[in-house]
């Protein structure tokens, strides 16, 4: 299975689901220009519904562009993709609006210059904030806590278009989208060829936006959003798969 493109930057055509959150599909690595164009698929990612409460939600923007989705996982730790930071990797204009469903309110947190680690093989990334924000954090699933077939959430503030141009039409307020898990690690791969979870079209698809955006399976946090082909298809790097990349810099 191999999904198109990736969920990063919006002028680059960011994975954000319409109504979903934020992860794309893809079981073999895909390049950001590689596929159809967002106007060249069916807008049958739209769909999915607004979401009413994510305390650990953040929204992730770059010189002040919003840019993708992401999760706070310790009180000055941001999970989200790699690809999203590939831009920013020094820190300098990377910021976060966290704790609110709109994408606008929230509390401002900056990254941390220098304080950007990316992980060498697989689509993620963490940034240290500049400061400790009080919320409720997503707590991260381990091994096992996700398996083909099972119903999960995606969220994320991706776009709601696939007719024009991604970034014209982001949502403002957090969707969410249930996918079906169609291979887990071994059977689909990231954006950067890393144990990712593949899912398909529930009632809802991430698309540009939703990129870095988590993966819920039930409580817990399972996935990063890597790619998506915006129409059937995507891929959620499995971050049941690097617990000891991830506590080893943020401690959970």
């Amino acid at each position: 299975m191999s999904l198109v493109r990736n969920l990063t930057g919006l002028a680059a055509g960011l994975l954000v689901a319409g109504a979903v959150a934020a992860a794309p599909a893809a079981a073999a690595p895909a390049s950001p220009d590689q596929g159809a164009s967002p106007q060249d698929v069916s807008p049958t990612i739209i769909d999915g519904r607004e979401v009413d409460s994510a305390p650990w939600a953040a929204r992730l923007f770059v010189d002040d562009q919003q840019t993708c989705s992401a999760s706070i996982i310790a009180p000055e730790w941001v999970l989200t993709a790699q690809h999203c930071v590939a831009d920013a990797t020094d820190g300098n204009g990377l910021s976060f609006n966290i704790g609110d469903v709109d994408q606008t309110k929230g509390e401002r947190a900056n990254a941390v210059p220098g304080e950007v680690h990316i992980h060498d093989s697989a689509d993620l990334a963490l940034v240290k904030i500049d400061h400790a924000v009080q919320t409720e954090y997503a707590p991260l699933g381990d091994p096992g806590a996700v398996s083909t077939g099972d119903t999960v959430q995606t969220y994320g503030w991706g776009a709601t278009c696939t007719d024009r141009p991604e970034i014209e039409c982001q949502s403002q307020i957090l969707k969410v989208a249930d996918v079906t898990v169609t291979a887990v690690d071994g059977d689909c791969t990231d954006y950067r060829g890393g144990k990712a979870v593949c899912a398909q079209y529930g009632d809802g698809i991430p698309a540009g936006g939703d990129s870095g955006g988590p993966m819920f399976a039930g409580e817990e946090q399972v996935g990063v959003a890597s790619t998506s082909d915006r129409q059937s298809n995507t891929a959620y790097t499995n971050i049941t798969q690097y617990r000891d990349w991830i506590s080893s810099l943020a401690g959970v």
